[in-house]
């Protein structure tokens, strides 16, 4: 059984008792979570399609923790010019332990 769930503007297949790192969500760890823009469900073979949602469908988890991903170089240079520029940057993620798909 797995489902695709939209969560903070970004789509997610998910299935239970899996982690997903999403985009950095409110809420402490060890708080739960309820996702309920269910866009498909698989449940043994039956797949049900929303339009553009799965009416009563709801995803349910619990937040493990805040974490930051790995660091990505920016690098700037303009040729010839001497202009050179460089910085990094490190995403914040959620750590979400997926509990339960009721359809």
């Amino acid at each position: 059984m797995y489902a695709i769930v939209n969560i903070a503007g970004k789509q997610f297949k998910v299935t239970k008792d899996r982690f997903v790192y999403a985009p950095k969500l409110q809420g402490e760890a060890g708080a739960s979570v309820e996702f309920d823009q269910v866009l498909l469900a698989e449940d043994n073979g039956t797949v049900s399609i929303g339009a553009p949602i799965i009416a009563g469908a709801k995803v349910s988890g619990k937040i493990l923790d805040h974490v930051k991903g790995d660091k990505v170089i920016v690098f700037k240079k303009k040729r010839r010019k001497g202009y050179k520029k460089k910085n990094g940057h490190r995403q914040d993620f959620t750590k979400v332990l997926i509990e339960n798909i009721v359809l």
